[in-house]
């Protein structure tokens, strides 16, 4: 691909942006409105991607509403097993969230010029993944009108001992700083100035690290929990890490191909090529860890290994997690070999598979496999099995379905500033540098 400015900006030379901006605030209520009026317009596949969602998110919505009116007892989840669907879910959005900075790390720390043009599309996806976080964190709550006790300076903020108060600063943090970084680049991009670096790229940093411990303060609540071994691993950090650079380049890798077919971004192949590259050992380093644990679990024996060999094989004949184990297990395999083949190099039908694979099996594995069985058997010595319930599968639809809204809402408005289809009007065109067809054509 043509040498690109590693400014995120464009491969042009934009004026840079003056301190203050004459009237900028008109401008951006301008802005704001174009925006908006955007978000409502499209093709018929984008009204009808948008409607599908929308039918999606209203039907978690009375599902929710259901659930605040007769209580969590419309769920499936029990004295013995507290935690189910939704913190499985969340705890996968988490690690979606993070790994989202595996587009930000080659642009910023390894000045990659590709990864530059299409960074701003992982840091979208940041701010959604942890909306849907927010999200799955509110519907757990039996009683979400008393979020404010967990407010800092309202409610009775348990900091720095409780680890669920650290969880609230660090994934509400990691949401204003990427909101800051989009915002910024984009409205700057519609203006047609050049960022001013001191107004964001010491965020851009500070993210790379915040991203990192938004999933490792996760796992420390569950590693934290002395009373459930199945939990109690050192590993359980890194696996998490590990773990978010899989589900998040997977799902960046689809996203940038789905941008290059219909939102009008053209680019190169280096980022689909960089993330691949990063999918191939980190699918591999997780299934090692895996292996790690489990000869760790029925090896040596002891209280960890229970809860390890109900969910791989069942106990005292029952068996609800073994599928969805197994399938994940068989997924990250199928997932490794498919990436380690020549043939995810040269076809993109492959990678994609390789990624839809290690997608689907990461979120079986850290959903399903990894929050019930820490419960099972109980501290009572107890099997008591989780099975969601229809509520529970409606209103994680929901959920998933409000993220991807904002994701489309957000792509759609980044993508007409960042290709000069909306800009202000005293703004030039943008000279956008145009793609090397020879280095397009390389395989992946």
């Amino acid at each position: 691909m043509s040498d690109h400015s590693p400014d995120p900006v464009d491969a042009i030379d934009l004026p840079r942006s003056p301190t203050p901006l004459p009237g900028h605030h008109i401008t951006y209520l301008r802005f704001l409105g174009r925006g908006l009026r955007l978000a409502f317009t499209g093709s018929w596949r984008f009204y009808a991607w948008m409607s599908v969602l929308t039918a999606i998110g209203l039907v978690g919505l009375n599902a929710w509403g259901q659930q605040l009116l007769h209580g969590m007892q419309v769920t499936a989840m029990t004295d013995h097993v507290s935690w189910g669907l939704y913190i499985a879910n969340f705890t996968f959005g988490v690690g979606l969230a993070a790994g989202a900075v595996m587009m930000v790390i080659p642009a910023y720390l390894y000045d990659d010029h590709d990864m530059h043009d299409v960074v701003i599309i992982g840091e979208i996806l940041a701010v959604s993944a942890i909306v849907v976080c927010l999200g799955f964190v509110i519907v757990d709550m039996g009683r979400p009108d008393r979020l404010w006790h967990i407010l800092p300076g309202i409610g009775r903020f348990h900091w720095p001992v409780s680890m669920l108060a650290w969880d609230v600063l660090v994934l509400n943090g990691y949401l204003l700083l990427n909101l800051h970084i989009v915002g910024y680049l984009i409205y700057m991009r519609y203006l047609g100035r050049r960022p001013a670096r001191r107004f964001y790229l010491p965020f851009v940093f500070l993210s790379i690290v915040w991203a990192i411990s938004i999933h490792t303060v996760t796992a420390f609540l569950y590693q934290g929990l002395g009373g459930r071994p199945f939990w109690n691993s050192a590993l359980l950090a890194p696996r998490f890490i590990v773990t978010a650079f899989i589900s998040g380049p997977a799902f960046v890798i689809v996203l940038l191909e789905v941008v290059r077919r219909y939102g009008g971004l053209r680019f190169g192949d280096g980022p689909i090529v960089t993330l691949s590259r990063v999918m191939r050992i980190t699918v591999l380093l997780n299934l090692f860890m895996l292996g790690s644990e489990l000869f760790t679990a029925l090896y040596a024996g002891g209280a960890h290994a229970t809860s390890v060999k109900y969910l791989f094989f069942g106990a005292h004949g029952k068996h609800a997690l073994v599928p969805y184990i197994w399938t994940a297990v068989a997924l990250n395999v199928a997932s490794g070999v498919i990436l380690l083949s020549s043939r995810s190099r040269t076809s993109r039908r492959w990678l994609l598979a390789a990624c839809g694979c290690a997608f689907v099996g990461v979120y079986l594995e850290k959903g399903m496999g990894l929050i019930i069985p820490g419960f099972v058997p109980s501290t009572l010595h107890e099997v008591v099995e989780y099975t969601p319930t229809l509520t529970e599968w409606k209103i994680s639809a929901g959920v998933w379905a409000l993220g991807l809204l904002v994701l489309t809402v957000a792509l759609k408005i980044g993508l007409a500033v960042w290709t000069g289809r909306m800009r202000d009007a005293s703004t030039p065109a943008p000279q956008v540098a145009p793609v090397d067809d020879d280095a397009a054509a390389e395989p992946a």
